[in-house]
């Protein structure tokens, strides 16, 4: 018998896009112009985080996330880099800790107090070296403690562990060309990555081998990305041999044809897809695309099925995608965006209409908590862990600042790791210079007393704020 049921059932056919007041947005933000296809923004439930224009070097300021309205133009900046900053990410196990990549061939690890610092924060916790061009992409590990992997223009993907400095792995002699973009898949076992030579890759980190690999998922000539959604499948947006956009689902056991395979519109910007695994939606935003599309993923045909457009005048320039544990549960929010235009950041909330106050646990899930699962170390010798979960049920309350320790194991005394590194005249002494390594050792250790002293300051500096504040 044939089904009546013309509209297929699902509690997100009605999830509805909107921005904030006017007074919500962040405004007077310089937004960088290079052109990369990164997202510019970076949000957790404590701060939102933007690449900037800056004069001789790179820059991104960091807003705590209420601090909405006009953006003082003395507010400070994160500018340790050289040269323009290209991604930044926050890790998921710490909102105070944030990584930037640069053209400058660099990947840092800041420190974010909770208090609004004074001046610019100039000193990253840790400067990772080892890429030989500039770096585009970074992305922390899902469920290890302090695993963050960054993709360069030099075709590497280097694996580093934050909390000693080191590189754990460097995955060579597997991109021929350009890498447009890296994903993890849940439990980070496996990333998939999309290249400039048309394939879309699923490698093993840690055998250093390709599991799977797919030639010309489009057709066209422009950048495909590729993200893991359930199940193992791999979601893929690109062009058609007609410069249409094209979004594909693939599963890995049988990579040859698509599982889905839809044409969108012909407009040329890249999209990025957003991916959240409570609810199996993407959002497809493309850059300089004023809309944002969402597509729910199911098991039955035709398995990525489109639920809604949210349309605005302004296109976007780049967009931050807020963490489940960041949403507000008693509005039955599911997604916020945060567009960046030339001069503000808007935030984008989409929620599902709901008649009852009561939390609703259809739309929530347990969802990834900041506890990591395993910590680098574990990883890295093969195990593998599923993200620790936790209830929304009250709302998230995040946790109090933690610092972040860098022990590098002692350089002085250790081999420089495997794989490329570019000679520095300081850092690499050699036996025949007694007395450098004491040299260096007092550097060090006064660099750190001096350190302590300006938090001192700030720390100092902050409560005669609030003494100046909470007087009536």
């Amino acid at each position: 018998a044939m089904s009546r049921r013309v509209v297929r059932q699902s509690k997100f056919r009605h999830v509805f896009g909107q921005p904030v007041k006017a007074d919500q947005m962040y405004e007077d933000i310089r937004v960088s112009k290079v052109t990369c296809d990164s997202s510019f923004c970076a949000v957790n439930p404590k701060f939102v985080a933007i690449i900037v224009e800056s004069g001789g070097g790179g820059a991104f300021i960091v807003l705590p996330l209420a601090k909405t309205g006009r953006v003082d133009k003395n507010h400070p900046l994160v500018t340790g880099h050289t040269a323009p900053v290209l991604d930044i990410d926050w890790c998921p196990h710490n909102d105070n800790v944030i990584a930037s990549s640069s053209e400058d061939t660099t990947v840092m690890v800041w420190q974010i107090p909770d208090y609004v610092p004074v001046r610019n924060i100039t000193e990253p916790v840790v400067t990772l070296e080892g890429h030989s061009k500039r770096v585009s992409i970074i992305s922390w590990h899902p469920t290890a403690r302090n695993v963050l992997l960054s993709a360069g223009c030099d075709n590497l993907v280097i694996l580093w562990n934050v909390g000693t400095g080191e590189m754990l792995l460097v995955l060579d002699d597997m991109h021929t060309d350009l890498i447009y973009n890296v994903g993890w898949n849940r439990n980070g076992s496996l990333l998939v990555t999309t290249c400039k030579d048309k394939k879309v890759r699923i490698i093993d980190p840690r055998k250093q081998q390709i599991v799977a690999e797919k030639v010309k998922p489009h057709d066209g000539t422009r950048p495909i990305r590729a993200i893991f959604v359930a199940d193992g499948k791999i979601f893929t947006t690109g062009f058609s041999k007609m410069s249409e956009r094209q979004l594909g689902l693939w599963d890995l056991k049988n990579f040859e044809e698509p599982i889905a395979l839809q044409e969108m519109d012909t407009s040329n910007g890249v999209l990025l897809p957003f991916y959240d695994s409570d609810s199996s939606i993407v959002y497809l935003c493309g850059k300089g695309d004023s809309s944002i599309r969402y597509f729910e993923i199911t098991d039955e045909a035709p398995y990525v099925h489109y639920l809604n457009t949210y349309s605005s005048k302004e296109p976007q320039r780049g967009m931050g995608f807020m963490p489940k544990r960041g949403l507000d549960v008693s509005k039955c929010e599911i997604a916020r965006f945060f567009k960046l235009h030339e001069r503000k950041c808007e935030p984008i909330v989409m929620t599902v209409p709901r008649k009852s106050d009561l939390f609703q646990d259809d739309l929530y899930p347990d969802t990834p908590g900041p506890e990591p699962a395993l910590e680098a170390d574990e990883w890295l010798s093969g195990k593998d862990a599923e993200p620790i979960l936790i209830s929304l049920r009250d709302g998230y309350v995040p946790v109090k600042n933690r610092e972040l320790k860098v022990v590098k194991k002692n350089i002085l005394d250790s081999k420089p790791p495997p794989g490329p590194r570019r000679s520095h005249s300081i850092s690499d002494p050699d036996s025949s210079r007694p007395g450098l390594e004491e040299v260096l050792e007092e550097i060090r250790a006064l660099k750190e007393i001096v350190q302590a002293q300006e938090k001192r300051i700030s720390d100092l500096e902050n409560k005669l704020c609030q003494f100046t504040n909470g007087t009536d």
